[in-house]
């Protein structure tokens, strides 16, 4: 992968790994998708650090508010802005984090490769402007209701709809040894999850495409879909409700996340109307991940 320009960081430093959440579950949720790459990671002491990187500067009182929302006046105090030189600083970055485990699955960096155990399915993600490394709450939600799905199925038909970087695709294909559609509208994206799934080996079975909700001609000719993972946000998922139960087989499951626990109830409320019943439900730090099936 290649050297980014010139970036611009924000970092501090936190006392504990719940707030550490917090906050990064704040930053991403109150962010402008593709505004800023975040990360953070245990370091000496016990303390967590996060890390911002942004590719133009950053309104530096606006973070410091956002910070301080959700980790008081002290630590916002302690925010330091600089700008680093071209180099691939996410990459740098999410080489520091410690690997994920969620059920078979474990979320790994390069730093890691060999060190998977053998009884689980390692996916090793490369550092990208592209939301999704298996750190974020939503990401480990759905890969834990994936794990609780395939102990019990074998989808046929798989759709990673708002793919990211191809973590929940990778997955599905890696333990599934067979075929997935994964979409994205942000070309970066798709970029990125083609990189990855060549990375795992996947990528004769994952096919990579840009398109916006339901519209490339793609999803028609794969169509009914067993099993789709969606973790986008709460607002496109209500409106992509309709168009996903059209592409839907009889007994379909669907997992969504991307959804902070007081949006979950509006959710269910707009997938309930078009014959899908909630199944299970996980809460990981402030977000939640729901497993549905379709009954028409």
């Amino acid at each position: 992968m290649t050297s980014t320009p010139s970036t611009h960081r924000a970092s501090f430093a936190i006392g504990s790994e719940q707030a550490a959440r917090r906050v990064v579950d704040l930053l991403t949720e109150s962010l402008l998708e593709g505004e800023a790459a975040i990360a953070a990671f245990e370091g000496p002491g016990e303390r967590w650090h996060i890390t911002m990187h942004f590719a133009e500067p950053p309104d530096q009182a606006s973070i410091g508010e956002l910070v301080r929302l959700a980790a008081g006046d002290d630590v916002a105090r302690d925010i330091a802005f600089d700008t680093i030189e071209a180099r691939d600083w996410v990459k740098t970055t999410l080489d520091d984090l410690v690997p994920v485990l969620a059920g078979r699955f474990i979320v790994h960096g390069r730093h890691h490769r060999g060190r998977v155990p053998a009884n689980k399915l390692g996916i090793e993600i490369e550092a990208a402007l592209a939301f999704g490394t298996g750190h974020h709450g939503t990401t480990r939600g759905c890969l834990l209701l994936l794990d609780h799905v395939l102990k019990a199925h074998r989808p046929r038909r798989v759709l990673d709809l708002g793919t990211g970087t191809g973590v929940l695709a990778i997955a599905a294909a890696r333990a599934l040894h067979g075929a997935v559609l994964a979409s994205d509208i942000d070309p970066l994206s798709v970029k990125v999850a083609r990189e990855n799934a060549r990375l795992n080996q996947t990528g004769h079975l994952v096919q990579t495409i840009r398109a916006t909700g339901f519209s490339a001609p793609q999803f028609a000719r794969r169509k009914p879909f067993d099993l789709v993972l969606a973790n986008i946000l709460a607002n496109p998922l209500r409106q992509l409700a309709t168009p996903m139960a059209r592409h839907l087989a009889p007994s379909a499951l669907v997992i969504l996340s991307g959804l902070l626990t007081h949006q979950v109830s509006g959710v269910i409320a707009a997938y309930r109307a078009r014959g899908l019943v909630p199944l299970r439900h996980l809460r990981i730090a402030g977000w939640s991940s729901l497993l549905l099936r379709y009954t028409r």
